[in-house]
């Protein structure tokens, strides 16, 4: 997916949404529409951006958001911020000085520090200043479109401060939006890619600056407006039944007969399997009380007990045998 979050927003446009037909033609998915302030805050907060739209045609599968972005110029207006955030769902701030960069990129809780890169600024960017920021979850905004459509002052001004911010940032924590007010401003994911690849920055960065770091605002600025201690979102679950349906079900379950459970009969016991400590233990019993015989012995089974013969049959026995023997020796 891949994210312009930098698309200007004015009352009565009526290009915006030819705008954001071309934008979705060249294959992005998500807009932020920008409203930007400059000066002192309005008493009463609101989003000047309509939701919905108050246009037709507009491309179904393209997601918008709104932006808002604060010039830095006084220094009273960052106890207003969290009141300005809530009414927006991204909030970036557009520092003019060395003074407001070490502010936003410190301790204003922004999402997005934007910077105007095609006038000559009066400082140099520095690799401790812009890695707090990017520690501290903030993005640095790259913006192409002023300086393709500019004159040849502004575009000079681009390519000298974006190659300076890529350099000293290293390629870390950059978004690129294009800033286009018309549809001619606007390029494709991989042209603002290549774009930035001459100024600097690595291909695989540039890819991830359009999608990857993007994302992460985006979701990060909504966690911030809807997350509340590690709760995340709050979910519809239904309404609370009535205290009369709780009261009904409860009588209807005491009404329920109930089935007592099935014991096993004496004659249906099974016995439990034996251990073999216990079969030797039998087993020698066994052969204690009746003896063993020593012929009998298997290899396959146990050694069966012999079995002694009845004292009478063998007497019989022995008579017959010598009266059979009798007749011959005489």
């Amino acid at each position: 997916m891949f994210y312009d979050l930098n698309v200007p927003y004015a009352q009565g446009d009526a290009t915006l949404p030819r705008t954001l037909a071309f934008i979705n033609e060249l294959g992005y998915n998500v807009v932020a529409l920008n409203h930007s302030i400059a000066g002192k805050l309005p008493a009463q907060i609101s989003c000047a951006i309509p939701d919905p739209l108050p246009f037709k045609d507009l491309p179904p599968k393209l997601e918008i958001r709104r932006r808002v972005t604060l010039t830095l110029t006084e220094s009273y207006q960052n106890a207003r911020l969290a009141e300005l955030a809530r009414a927006y769902n991204i909030l970036a701030v557009r520092p003019i000085d060395e003074r407001t960069l070490q502010l936003a990129c410190g301790s204003l809780d922004c999402d997005i520090i934007s910077l105007d890169l095609t006038q000559r600024l009066p400082f140099y960017f520095k690799f401790k200043m812009l890695s707090e920021a990017v520690k501290s979850g903030k993005r640095l905004e790259l913006c192409y479109s002023q300086g393709v459509l500019g004159d040849s002052s502004a575009r000079r001004n681009l390519i000298s401060n974006a190659t300076q911010l890529i350099r000293a940032s290293r390629g870390r924590g950059l978004i690129i939006s294009s800033e286009a007010k018309a549809a001619v401003g606007c390029r494709g994911p991989w042209d603002a890619i290549n774009l930035a690849t001459i100024w600097g920055l690595a291909q695989d960065r540039g890819f991830e600056a359009m999608s990857k770091e993007a994302r992460g605002v985006v979701v990060s600025a909504q966690l911030k407006r809807t997350g509340y201690r590690g709760v995340i979102d709050m979910v519809y679950g239904g309404e609370k039944p009535a205290l009369s349906e709780i009261a009904g079900q409860g009588s209807a379950v005491k009404g329920k007969q109930q089935v007592p459970k099935r014991k096993a009969d004496d004659g249906e016991a099974v016995e439990k399997p034996i251990s073999k400590r216990e079969a030797k233990r039998r087993k020698h019993e066994a052969r204690m009380s009746g003896g063993t015989n020593p012929g009998t012995s298997n290899r396959d089974g146990p050694t069966q007990p012999a079995i002694a013969a009845p004292a009478e049959s063998t007497t019989e026995e022995t008579t017959d045998v010598q009266s059979a023997a009798t007749p011959n020796s005489a």
